[in-house]
């Protein structure tokens, strides 16, 4: 077959002359230009279009997979709904994953071009806000890996995620146009569009057979084109695919509109169908925003699904076994409309009798918990959700009434836990939960860390586990080693290989303990430390660049990057520094080590307070890099426009990793593990994976700090007074009193007021109760980072204990425990 479509080797060969051909054949023939007058650009085109065809022939074999896959109900294809997808560059991962990366280095080498270069050229796909959306990139990652057949499914934002720049210290959102420059990635399939029908009306009828039979008649209708990237495997030639969806116009363009003269008319239903997957997360505030949220969830649900039918037909399978085939996950609440969406397919569009078809639902739906917070568990008002979905209301109705019925006989005359557990909440205006939806129509709820899914079970979700504790599961997240080390931390990497050889990357969680017999070797502890000092002073030169402060290498590096948000209290951080500052004012010889404290991380654009604390940071930042009085022994950085790429740069040059939020707030995190798996060590609480991790690398090796989760509530049933702590902690007094005084806001009183009174009067994430306890344990981490023998050891525990938190034993878990697939 390679003779036949590639005789020459050009388009597959491996080596470093057939790489180089090919990439000079992509750059004419495709780029339309030479070595001599290529961009950068041009460049990285090419050579792009050189790797994604080294991957194709995996790529068109993986889709037949699926294909075949429907002869056996053990050989299911995975389906993986998500909101969002946040790959990063795809580049270096892909010359990773297919073992070219030497190769490419050398062909390139032989034509004068630098490949580092190139990787930087690569715009990054904005698909994600955060933890959510690299999580399921992560899983495409292992489950392409571990050779299970899967598809990603999603939105393929235009604009994705906003590009933060940092004006006056205060965040401002400007457009992600990272498609402004083309995606060699993405392969359109414009034949295998869909079609989704928005609003309209329902009609009831009984046919030749007596069947009630209800049609649904849309008001409007767009379509769903999907853009398909090949998602490689790392050594096996497995190459699965993520889907994302873009919305358009079936008819794009009026000529009768447009020869009246009516030009607008003419493209109006291409403007609206095509904002639909315009932004990612558009602003919710405003009544617009709401109803695109929804459109965009049903949107690529819709279109999901129809395409998952269309694969299963295409065996000349029957639709009753669909569920034996697709295991659906959705990831998080964003998907949760699939249960409806599914049952209007089977119920309306194939005829199907409705018990039979809520048991194809049930045994195909899995739903992934994200969250603990309430608020964060959407909610729907009816009103909207007729509006857009009438028929799925109607559904939804039926699905409520049957599970109502089935509770009034388990627990007869309990009004009130029917009202708690009904989908449709009558007590708040009249919406629907869609968390609730999601654990009716699923046949698995899981949570992603132990602690998380025991408050699923104990408190958020509580009543669902009491009525099916089978359906719950813990599967605790995980992260990638191929891309969080072996591309981001290259030194790393092959410090690792030299010692204990490559099996690491394929089977992270087998191999990397091997390394902890190193932890002692006076060579090897120099080397590890090596590594971290060449990454550390890479950062310093691009902290530089980026933002004008000059940081030293040789200071503790203290990092916290993650979304903003006041659940994760960045703001907690702050105080510690300005605790820090206060303490070399007063006493320039106190025995600290010099610290470079850095933040990263978006705020949404209509969270207020988010935007403050990241102002807070700048404007003490300010103060404290211009005070010559301290020395440079403290220095404060906030990193703009945190994402997948300043992350590879990031993790690597992190001694301390910040993980400080609330107990029994955080489901899980990943930021932690990929911290840990670069030789980082933590401060945190007893929080989200925090737990396991500390379990797994010792208490020694983890700075613990805060309160538990049961203390949380105690404390909070008892009545929580944080201005006691205030009034009884002189340090903290002062801290709050200088942000209150104008010190850090040049002499503005009002500008931190609210982010100071929320703290004395609410406080709701408990900064003021953990805060004494937070000081004490990063004086601890600075007193064990000045005796760099003892920190080395401890940072090479804490890899070598990382194994289970590697994203291929997760998805072994979910292929064992949630989707049955055979070999797990």
């Amino acid at each position: 077959m390679k003779k036949t479509l590639d005789p020459s080797g050009v388009r597959i060969g491996r080596n470093a002359d057939a790489i180089a051909m090919a990439f000079l054949n992509n750059l004419y023939y495709l780029q339309g230009c030479t070595l001599m007058n290529a961009s950068h650009n041009d460049l990285y085109m090419a050579l792009s279009y050189t790797v994604r065809d080294r991957m194709l022939a995996s790529w068109i074999k993986g889709i037949q997979d699926i294909v075949e896959s429907n002869i056996n109900e053990y050989n299911k294809t995975v389906s993986y709904l998500s909101a969002e997808f946040l790959p990063g560059p795809h580049l270096a991962n892909n010359l990773v994953c297919l073992g070219l990366y030497e190769e490419t280095r050398k062909a390139l080498n032989n034509l004068a071009v630098d490949l580092d270069e190139l990787l930087t050229q690569e715009e990054e796909p904005g698909l994600g806000n955060g933890g959510l959306g690299r999580l399921a990139s992560c899983f495409m990652d292992s489950l392409a890996t571990l050779s299970i057949n899967a598809i990603g499914y999603g939105i393929r934002y235009e604009f994705g995620i906003f590009d933060q720049e940092i004006h006056n210290g205060w965040q401002v959102e400007i457009t992600d146009r990272w498609l402004r420059y083309g995606n060699p990635w993405e392969i359109v399939k414009p034949e295998l569009s869909q079609e989704v029908g928005l609003g309209g009306y329902t009609e009831s009828y009984y046919d030749d057979t007596g069947r009630y039979c209800v049609k649904w008649v849309p008001g409007r209708i767009v379509k769903g084109v999907p853009y398909d990237t090949p998602i490689i495997g790392y050594g096996n030639n497995k190459c699965n695919t993520m889907r994302l969806w873009k919305a358009e116009a079936v008819i794009s363009f009026d000529l009768q509109d447009f020869n009246m003269g009516d030009y607008y008319a003419a493209v109006e239903d291409k403007i609206s169908s095509e904002t639909i997957t315009k932004v990612l997360y558009p602003n919710d505030e405003i009544e617009a925003g709401k109803q695109l949220r929804l459109i965009q969830q049903y949107f690529f649900v819709c279109c999901s699904l129809k395409d998952m039918i269309r694969l299963h037909f295409s065996q000349n399978e029957e639709i009753d076994t669909f569920h034996k085939h697709f295991a659906i996950q959705m990831n998080d609440t964003h998907p949760s409309i699939a249960v409806a969406e599914l049952m209007r397919l089977l119920v309306d569009e194939y005829q199907m009798d409705w018990d039979k078809a809520w048991k194809i639902t049930i045994g195909a739906m899995s739903y992934t918990n994200h969250t603990l917070m309430p608020e964060a568990l959407e909610k729907w008002k009816l009103d909207l959700f007729k509006d857009l979905l009438p028929r799925h209301l109607e559904i939804v109705y039926e699905i409520n009434h049957r599970f109502l019925t089935d509770l009034k006989e388990k627990y007869p005359g309990d009004n009130d836990k029917l009202a708690r557990m009904s989908i449709i909440d009558e007590a708040s205006g009249k919406t629907i939960r869609m968390a609730h939806l999601a654990c009716v129509g699923s046949h698995s709820i899981n949570g992603v860390a132990a602690l998380h899914t025991d408050l699923l079970k104990n408190h958020l979700l509580q009543e669902f586990y009491q009525l099916w504790p089978d359906k719950f599961h813990n599967v605790t997240n995980g992260i990638t080693p191929r891309r969080w080390v072996n591309v981001s931390n290259q030194g790393l990497s092959s410090l690792i290989t030299e010692y204990i050889g490559s099996r690491w990357l394929k089977e992270f969680h087998l191999h990397i303990s091997d390394i902890e017999k190193f932890k002692d070797d006076p060579e090897f502890r120099k080397k590890w430390r090596d590594v971290k000092k060449k990454n550390k002073a890479l950062l310093s030169s691009w902290i530089k660049n980026k933002t004008g402060v000059e940081v030293n290498p040789d200071s503790m590096f203290d990092i916290m990057v993650k979304r903003i948000h006041e659940y994760k209290r960045q703001h907690l951080n702050v105080l510690h520094v300005i605790t820090l500052y206060n303490q070399l004012k007063d006493n320039p010889d106190i025995d600290r080590p010099s610290r470079t404290v850095l933040f990263g991380g978006k705020a949404a654009p209509g969270y207020f307070m988010a935007k403050l604390i990241i102002k807070l940071i700048n404007s003490v930042g300010d103060v404290i890099n211009n005070d010559k009085s301290i020395n440079n022994r403290l220095k404060v950085v906030f990193i703009p426009n945190y994402n997948v790429q300043t992350g590879h740069m990031v993790y690597p040059a992190a001694d301390l990793s910040e993980q400080i939020s609330m107990a029994g707030k955080e489901a899980s995190g990943t930021g932690n593990m990929k911290f840990n798996m670069n030789g980082a060590l933590t401060i945190g609480t007893a929080d989200g994976a925090n737990v396991e991790i500390r379990e797994q690398v010792g208490d020694d090796n983890f700075f613990l700090f805060g309160l538990k989760t049961n203390e949380v509530f105690t404390i909070k049933s008892r009545g929580y007074n944080p201005r006691y702590y205030y009034e009884n902690n002189p340090m903290l007094r002062r801290v709050l009193d200088q942000i209150s005084s104008g010190y850090f806001s040049d002499g503005d009183t009002n500008l931190f007021r609210p982010l100071v009174d929320s703290l004395l009067y609410q406080d709701e994430y408990m900064l003021l109760a953990d805060y004494k306890s937070y000081v004490d344990c990063q004086q601890k981490a600075g007193q064990v980072f000045q005796d760099q023998e003892q920190w080395t050891a401890r940072s090479i525990i804490n890899v070598a204990h990382m194994g289970t938190f590697s994203s291929d034993c997760s998805i072994m878990e979910y292929a064992k425990n949630i989707w049955k697939i055979r070999g797990f």
